[in-house]
């Protein structure tokens, strides 16, 4: 029979019952569109949540100073380890695997433009830091340099929100404000970002000056902390493991004492963050296979009618020469093209859904759902199996049929 044929019958019997067609192929759309929507969901939420991390950066690493917890080589517990810049250039020196190390200066100061005046951090730091930080700034300012670190100048670096506290409307670019008595020139105000996380102040309240200035207007040699990336996320452990053997052999305490160094390394998050997603999209993915599963399994019931409606059909077939894989490629094409149906129209629909909830008020925290291409893959995957799986059984028993059943 031709493939002509076979669709203009399938036609035919779609039209004489038409709700119960409508039902079969409305649960197929339905159940396309949820899958659709929730691994569509799951990747926004999974796009949100790296998009807010980044906020403090790329797979960092922070360092604090801390006290010993064991004796060692004599030396005795509650003693307090202090970072040095030099500490920094070590590490680097040392350890191959780390790709930069910068120290980072910090304390709670006033900053001051006229009348206005904020306590906020003030952070000493080194010109790769906003490279680390995903720092940028607004068009017409600019970050700190190496002639800044160089020659110790008083120039600033300001947070959008720090900004528009103290300048209003203003452009705060080449005006001063002061710190600690001292003039200091506005260069550049920090480019609106998502940030969710820390480790002492949010980004867009805080205010950055040259390392060397720092140092020099405090009169302090020792860092709040050090920044390091790792070459490749893979030598995080490593790494940890041989920061504490260094720094432990420079200040002389256990390397297994992992109170005398704080040691935050964001790669261990973007681990979990791996691990969270595959299981969070695996269940919604699972819902929405349940949900296809049940529209599968209406097919199924509906071919299942079929093949007891055209026994007769299938009896003249038969004794007409057709082979048993004849009858049941016939009505796995049939299963197929209803499947297709639905799944058009749940494309559509799910496509629809997606962009209607591009604006949702709660964008910042869970994203927005996208149409992703391995989305749509995952969603035809899913649909093919449904399409066989619907169309096994009823296939297989009308192509076993006996003849002489068929024609009584």
């Amino acid at each position: 029979m031709r493939i002509t044929s076979i669709l203009s019958e399938l036609l035919r019997n779609l039209n004489q019952q038409r709700l119960r067609s409508f039902l079969t192929i409305f649960g197929i759309m339905w159940g396309t569109a949820t899958l659709i929507l929730l691994l569509a969901f799951g990747m926004g939420f999974r796009d949100q949540t790296v998009l807010n991390m980044r906020g403090m950066g790329d797979q960092i690493a922070i360092m604090f100073p801390g006290q010993t917890t064991q004796p060692h080589e004599g030396y005795g517990i509650g003693r307090p380890i202090r970072l040095t810049e030099d500490d920094a250039y070590l590490l680097k020196q040392e350890i191959p695997l780390i790709d930069i190390a910068t120290p980072e200066y910090g304390n709670r100061m006033y900053v001051i433009r006229g009348d206005k005046r904020q306590n906020t951090t003030v952070g000493g730091v080194m010109p790769i830091y906003s490279e680390l930080r995903n720092i940028f700034p607004q068009p017409g300012g600019r970050w700190l340099n190496d002639r800044d670190q160089k020659e110790q100048r008083r120039v600033i670096f300001l947070g959008n929100r720090l900004a528009k506290n103290l300048f209003g409307d203003e452009d705060p670019v080449g005006q001063q404000v002061f710190v600690r008595n001292t003039p200091f020139t506005v260069i550049g105000i920090m480019e609106e970002k998502i940030q969710n996380s820390s480790y002492s102040q949010r980004d867009y309240d805080r205010a950055f000056i040259p390392a060397s200035t720092f140092s020099a207007m405090t009169g302090t040699k020792y860092v709040n902390n050090i920044i390091y990336t790792p070459q490749n996320a893979a030598y995080a452990p490593q790494i940890r493991d041989d920061v504490y053997t260094v720094l432990g052999r420079k200040y002389r305490f256990n390397p297994s004492d992992k109170s005398a160094i704080g040691l935050w390394d964001t790669n261990e998050f973007w681990e979990f963050i791996d691990t969270l997603f595959y299981g969070i999209n695996g269940f919604l993915g699972l819902i929405g296979f349940f949900t296809l599963a049940v529209g599968g399994i209406g097919v199924a019931n509906i071919m299942f009618v079929v093949v007891q409606e055209r026994k007769k059909e299938i009896g003249i077939r038969r004794s007409a020469g057709a082979k048993r894989y004849h009858i049941m490629s016939q009505f796995f094409l049939e299963t197929f093209v209803i499947v297709g149906v639905g799944a058009a129209a749940g494309y559509g629909l799910g496509w629809l859904l997606v962009e209607s909830l591009q604006n949702i008020p709660i964008k910042e925290f869970v994203g927005a759902p996208y149409f992703a291409p391995e989305v749509g893959i995952i969603a035809f995957v899913v649909l093919g199996f449904v399409g066989f799986a619907s169309g096994l059984l009823p296939a297989w028993r009308a192509s076993r049929l006996s003849i002489i059943d068929c024609l009584r």
